[in-house]
């Protein structure tokens, strides 16, 4: 379970990552990209960002690791704390398995 602490900075992490790759980042690559939750470890070391995307995800995935450097010095002078976690980034299945879940329903209903 996250503490308050750890759930501020997953919530200032994701505002200003979203922000940061809407309107600075300059890779077409990266494309339309949507922040679907971050969780921060308890040592505050890591943030694994969870995003989906539109299409090509794994090719659109390396690209947004590519620019992880970037990414991590602009949310560095967004941010308040100390020391800014290492930016994990994770393609989120949970919108694909609820499709998916969702197909089989639809399919048992038909039945």
């Amino acid at each position: 379970m996250a503490t308050i602490k750890q759930e501020r900075i997953a919530g200032i992490i994701k505002k200003n990552l979203s922000e940061i790759i809407q309107n600075q980042l300059k890779d077409k690559n990266v494309g339309f990209v949507t922040i679907t939750d971050v969780e921060v470890t308890n040592e505050l070391s890591f943030a694994k960002i969870y995003v989906t995307f539109f299409d090509k995800s794994e090719m659109r995935l390396e690209a947004l690791k590519k620019a992880k450097g970037y990414l991590k010095t602009e949310l560095s002078k967004k941010m308040s704390t100390y020391k800014v976690p290492d930016l994990l980034f994770q393609l989120d299945e949970s919108l694909n398995q609820g499709n998916r879940i969702t197909e089989i329903i639809d399919n048992l209903k038909m039945d």
